[in-house]
């Protein structure tokens, strides 16, 4: 996948980030970064980012609000089991862990978060990409 451009899905929550100001300073390296800025990050459900992957995404990136911070309590600590239980899903695929992740805020705003973005890029550069192809004989077995 060293080669290939990436295709980054962000959710962000829209409470702690200005999505457009992310979008316009994503440094693109050639790559697509699209964001979806949600109410908060707490209401991002599995399916929205399994769905992220079927429409092609390398890899999803949730960004919540600071630790203790969350104006509906506990959004930020639901959006991290649900982004915990794609990548164990992802793995158990066989497509490899590490394609998800979270970025929590911190005080240093959208700096932080565009660092993180630009760290989460290299990880899913590393992630070894898999063919797969559908063998008739697995078939048989079923």
């Amino acid at each position: 996948m060293n080669n290939q451009t990436l295709k980054i899905h962000l959710f962000c929550c829209s409470t702690s980030i200005d999505p457009d100001e992310l979008a316009r300073r994503f440094n693109h390296h050639g790559d697509e970064l699209k964001v979806f800025p949600v109410p908060c990050s707490g209401k991002l459900d599995i399916p929205y980012l399994i769905k992220s992957f079927e429409k092609g995404a390398d890899g999803v990136a949730v960004v919540t609000c600071k630790s203790g911070e969350c104006r509906y309590l506990e959004g930020n600590l639901r959006a991290s089991k649900r982004v915990e239980a794609v990548d164990a899903l992802l793995d158990e695929a066989g497509l490899g862990k590490g394609r998800v992740t979270v970025i929590q805020m911190n005080d240093s705003g959208l700096e932080y978060v565009l660092q993180r973005i630009e760290q989460f890029r290299s990880q899913i550069k590393a992630v070894p990409s898999k063919e797969y192809a559908l063998d008739e004989s697995e078939l048989d077995k079923e």
